[in-house]
């Protein structure tokens, strides 16, 4: 594969092959745990990509056995300090990610290994398929961190997989499995024995082969309610960031630190 001059950030590989844009999320460390610079980078990478005529399809990872922690603790502690009588919530980096994503114009292949957590599910109402292997483990920990869901969440959770499923994620917080998310419908079935990059890829360059003109124009039919799902990652963003500053909020976090269970009471 070739590098993808379009990306320099050094935690977001990319390489290009065959029509076919891997990227890939490189704070092994961290659990590949995403901030600022580097919601900016994959926003970045998909904008050039969906006006770059020689890539087809995108497969979006992480560079070891994670997919995403989700959001860097230290990074969502800056949300505290926001002025939010100055900006508009749906342009920060988190929610900026999920637009770019829900709004790319070809089609988007996660695949997930270890860690899929916060931003790491809600990514998954937004790409066209997904593969994860018997190491994943998927959480919606918003409530248990003080704040509301994200990503049109509310919407498409209960869209994709039922009301009542949908609230037994979101108001437990409880963590789910590989076998649990196929049942649920979140993501596709992985072929017993498969390598889940490697599955990803070859399902990405099958898309690549097709007419990349009806490809697309099948992604625009499919998405044909694009601008309710926008309005709606822009309403939930809103209400994320002022809970965000609330007492929960940072009690939370507090106890996230001092590796506690936060009192709420």
């Amino acid at each position: 594969m070739t590098i993808y001059r379009e990306v320099s950030h050094p935690e977001l590989k990319a390489s290009l092959e065959h029509g076919v844009l891997v990227l890939a999320i490189n704070r092994p460390k961290a659990k590949n745990a995403l901030y600022s610079e580097l919601y900016h980078a994959i926003c970045g990478a998909l904008i050039a990509a969906d006006e770059d005529d020689q890539i087809k399809a995108v497969v979006l990872r992480g560079a070891g056995d994670d997919f995403s922690a989700g959001n860097d603790m230290g990074d969502f502690i800056k949300f505290f300090e926001y002025d939010l009588e100055k900006i508009k919530s749906g342009d920060l980096p988190p929610f900026r990610l999920l637009k770019t994503v829900a709004g790319f114009g070809k089609p988007i292949i996660l695949a997930i290994k270890g860690a899929a957590i916060g931003i790491g599910v809600t990514l998954l109402l937004h790409v066209d398929m997904a593969y994860a292997d018997d190491t994943a483990v998927f959480q919606m920990p918003f409530l248990g961190l003080g704040v509301t869901p994200e990503g049109a969440a509310t919407q498409l959770m209960v869209e994709r997989i039922g009301y009542v499923e949908t609230c037994e994620l979101l108001y437990t917080a409880q963590r789910f499995d590989r076998q649990k998310a196929e049942e649920l419908g979140l993501i596709n079935t992985l072929p017993d024995e498969a390598d889940v990059y490697d599955y990803a890829y070859s399902q990405a360059q099958k898309i690549a082969n097709m007419p990349h003109k009806t490809v697309r124009q099948t992604k625009q039919l499919l998405k044909h309610d694009l601008g309710r799902i926008i309005q709606c990652i822009d309403d939930e963003a809103e209400i994320f960031i002022r809970h965000v500053q609330s007492p929960e909020c940072k009690e939370a976090v507090l106890a996230f630190k001092e590796k506690r269970k936060p009192n709420f009471n």
